[in-house]
């Protein structure tokens, strides 16, 4: 079945026309000029703002004019994923999508349901002519996986609404009214090579095969970090092994938790039989400890001919025991909210070959002043590496307001709609709220949308009948928006 033949029919036409355009983060370019045509074809005012947001206004339908205003607002930007194997150009290819039983998935990529739903249910609202609404401002931000640029750049101003709508839950029965901040560390350094002993063996060690996912939603899911467990390896084989390292190279973006990671080793000849054998204990360690959240885990060794170079053993030495001190995963728990991470850190990026080396880890919490802490924990923990630290894209959390009028109103509206109690809730995403009530302090804000699985990785995927709820429920909420008082 084609993906434009799924009820509803205008919201999936609508993602699949979004996931034809390469959208990757940093590089929207097209998506802005998609977005901006898009509103143009209806004759509706559409504005570029000078960043790349792009904003839509729609008068109310017949009968609504006196409701509030309400924002749809979703992010244009996708994570760029896929598996090893999977040869997929994301700056030129549009994403390749399959119907699978009740879900929508893509093939060795990801989806792109992340916000891309969130994105075409606005469009199917904005383009249609039989759908009762108030009226109706659509804001498509830019670069919410790698920044916030977008939210964080938007001015004042620019919009007239009382409630704002962020289509960018993951649960069809969750109301999120709260989020964590979030801080990008970067520590860096140079240094010195010396040549590899020609008499030496060399290795390449890969682990592949982790499951990945979303830095924030899946940080409490107990999934291996490849950084964590390459770097835990490297650790003991030097310790036992006086391995020389010539490079390591593992994860990617900062809001996904590493899936690979591949090293490149030398060993003296009188110590290739103790690594070897050391390698094969650790590998079944690991996979015991990860056989329920990491099932597909593989620790692959194999003997290549050549290396150039090792890093200087002092410097290996400093280096692979800072990173083993940086701390990945759940840092506290929410004391105060029950299953909510307060504060975490993902190891994303380890990076480490020609002289340069590269540590990138995305630090998140609901409360600055220990998103603050947990920073400097980490920049100390590489900083006794001899790496340099430096900080930024640094966004605000967002405070729940849980008595508020639209909270009230769609909770009401879950109970009547759907018999059952929606979870009123706070995650630990980085959802661009926060960031967006700095300039437009009095709106009132709630998000939810339907069910996405394996976000960030290339197991993402959405329910189909989830989807079918989620547009339901936006429809019927909007037309109950409260007349303005």
């Amino acid at each position: 079945m084609s993906i434009s033949q799924l009820s509803p029919q205008a919201l999936w036409k609508n993602f699949a026309a979004l996931n034809a355009v390469p959208r990757p983060s940093k590089k929207e370019e097209r998506v802005i000029a998609f977005a901006k045509a898009f509103g143009e074809s209806l004759n509706l005012p559409t504005v570029v703002d000078h960043i790349g947001n792009v904003i839509i206004k729609k008068p109310a339908t017949a009968g609504m004019e006196d409701r509030k205003t309400v924002v749809l607002q979703s992010h244009l930007d996708m994570v760029h994923q896929k598996n090893a194997d999977t040869d997929f150009d994301f700056d030129t290819e549009g994403i390749k999508m399959y119907v699978d039983g009740d879900w929508v998935k893509a093939e060795g990529t990801t989806l792109g349901a992340d916000n891309g739903i969130g994105v075409a249910t606005i469009m199917a609202v904005l383009e249609s002519t039989d759908l009762p609404h108030p009226p109706l401002e659509a804001l498509f931000t830019i670069d919410e996986e790698t920044g916030m640029t977008g939210a964080l750049e938007l001015k004042g101003g620019y919009l007239d609404a009382d409630i704002m709508l962020n289509l960018d839950t993951e649960d069809d029965d969750e109301l999120t009214i709260g989020c964590a901040g979030g801080i990008d560390l970067t520590g860096s350094t140079s240094y010195q090579t010396q040549p590899a002993p020609s008499d030496a063996t060399y290795y390449k060690i890969a682990i592949t095969g982790l499951t990945g996912g979303h830095s924030g939603m899946d940080i409490h899911k107990g999934r291996g970090n490849a950084n964590k467990l390459m770097n835990r390896l490297l650790v003991s084989l030097d310790a036992k092994c006086d391995i020389m390292v010539s490079e390591v190279d593992g994860g990617g973006l900062r809001n996904a938790i590493p899936r690979e990671s591949l090293s490149k080793i030398a060993v003296n000849s009188d110590q290739v039989s103790a690594v070897e054998a050391l390698i094969t204990e650790m590998s079944g360690q690991i996979k015991k400890e990860h056989q329920s959240t990491d099932p597909n885990l593989t620790l692959s060794v194999e003997k290549i001919t050549n290396l150039d170079s090792v890093l200087d053993a002092d410097f290996q030495s400093k280096i692979l025991r800072s990173i083993y001190a940086v701390p990945s995963g759940i840092y506290r728990m929410s004391p105060e909210i029950e299953s909510l991470v307060q504060t975490s850190n993902n190891l994303a990026r380890v990076q480490i070959a020609n002289g340069v080396a590269k540590v990138l880890c995305l630090c998140r919490s609901s409360v600055d002043s220990e998103k603050a802490d947990m920073a400097t924990a980490i920049s100390s923990a590489l900083e006794l590496g001899g790496l340099t630290v430096e900080s930024g894209g640094s966004y605000p959390g967002w405070t729940p307001a849980r008595s508020s009028e639209i909270v009230t109103l769609m909770s009401d509206l879950y109970r009547e709609l759907f018999d059952g109690e929606p979870h009123v809730n706070a995650c630990h995403a980085g959802l661009e709220c926060g960031i967006l009530g700095t300039n437009y302090p009095e709106m009132d804000m709630i998000s939810f949308g339907p069910n996405i699985r394996g976000a960030h990785s290339p197991d993402e995927k959405v329910q189909i009948s989830s989807v079918q709820k989620y547009w339901k429920y936006l429809l019927e909420t909007l037309k109950r928006i409260p007349v303005k008082g």
